[in-house]
């Protein structure tokens, strides 16, 4: 396990022992697409790694789910608010390609982090980097436009834009399908 875990970069910044005491409880596990990996209301028990596929954040709004993440190969998945606070989460996960992922339980991890300073703090580390995307997402939705943010989006993540159903990019970027398709039509 720890040869695999060795090419996702998020590992990169770990030791060769810190990484062989954090591959040992982790174990592959595959799912189908349209499998709903964490669910809101929910405290979850597992941290997630995505080998492949693609994944989405989501909430339920009053009509709507509102997609406000998107994970690909390499990302973390979890319910920060089950992490954190050991409290159900606000966040449903869901599987938009059949997926291959690294799965470890939350109460293995966190005995390693009380025994492994450098595990805490690579644990304490994926947490800051998520909230600091997290800020950046709020004010992008803050101060720039709908254009502004779909096309910094296409810049960012191109995989993204062929591989996402049309629906959720908008509901990411806060728009409706129509919008997006003139937004799109103006960017040729």
């Amino acid at each position: 396990m720890q040869e695999k875990l060795k090419n996702i970069e998020i590992f990169n910044s770990l030791s060769s022992e810190a990484l062989n005491l954090l591959a040992a409880p982790f174990k592959v596990v595959k799912h189908k697409k349209g499998t709903i990996l964490i669910h809101a209301d929910k405290v979850e028990t597992y941290f997630y790694i995505l080998e492949s596929g693609i994944a989405r954040a989501y909430s339920n709004g009053e009509n709507e789910q509102i997609t406000f993440w998107f994970g690909q190969a390499g990302d973390v998945l979890l319910s920060y608010n089950s992490y954190i606070n050991n409290k159900p989460g606000y966040e449903n996960i869901e599987l938009l390609e059949d997926s291959i992922l690294y799965q470890i339980k939350l109460s293995d991890l966190f005995k390693l982090y009380d025994q492994h300073l450098a595990l805490a703090n690579w644990g304490r580390k994926i947490a800051e980097k998520e909230l600091i995307a997290t800020e950046r997402r709020l004010i992008d939705r803050l101060f720039k436009d709908a254009s502004q943010r779909y096309q910094e989006f296409v810049n960012q993540q191109p995989e993204l834009v062929k591989r996402v159903a049309l629906k959720h990019i908008a509901s990411y970027l806060g728009v409706t399908q129509v919008t997006l398709s003139r937004i799109r039509a103006s960017c040729k």
